[in-house]
């Protein structure tokens, strides 16, 4: 299953749209290049303009967030964000891409983030600790 199919699956109501590559207005960040660049719910939306804004950083900051977990073990996103001096906002759809690469894997822990919900626990998985 794609990963884009599967997170419609878990969340029916968000539609991400991937125009054809005949598509004179298509951004190439939409023709299937996520996880490798950020990816965006809607052509023309906001969520397309924020992916296009980060896309210059989304590689660095994924390999901030390899390195983090490294060298500090298990985090969330949110202790991540913390430990790198980013935002988190920034830092948590990393961890989207890192899973849709496989180089990340969920630990089954959660704990509290600074929004008091319940926050999944990351680690490096087999491929992440040989990148």
């Amino acid at each position: 299953m794609s990963i884009r199919r599967g997170l419609q699956k878990a969340n029916p109501k968000m539609t991400m749209t991937q125009p054809t590559r005949g598509d004179a207005s298509a951004s190439p960040m939409a023709l299937g290049r996520y996880p490798v660049a950020p990816g965006f719910k809607e052509v023309g939306g906001t969520s397309e303009a924020a992916a296009s804004s980060i896309s210059s950083r989304s590689a660095i900051l994924r390999a901030g967030v390899l390195r983090t977990l490294r060298q500090t073990g298990n985090l969330t996103a949110d202790e991540t964000a913390g430990f790198m001096g980013e935002s988190v906002l920034s830092i948590r759809p990393r961890f989207s891409e890192l899973l849709g690469l496989g180089l990340i894997a969920k630990t089954g822990e959660r704990r509290p983030n600074e929004g008091g919900h319940n926050a999944i626990v990351w680690k490096l998985s087999e491929t992440g600790n040989r990148a």
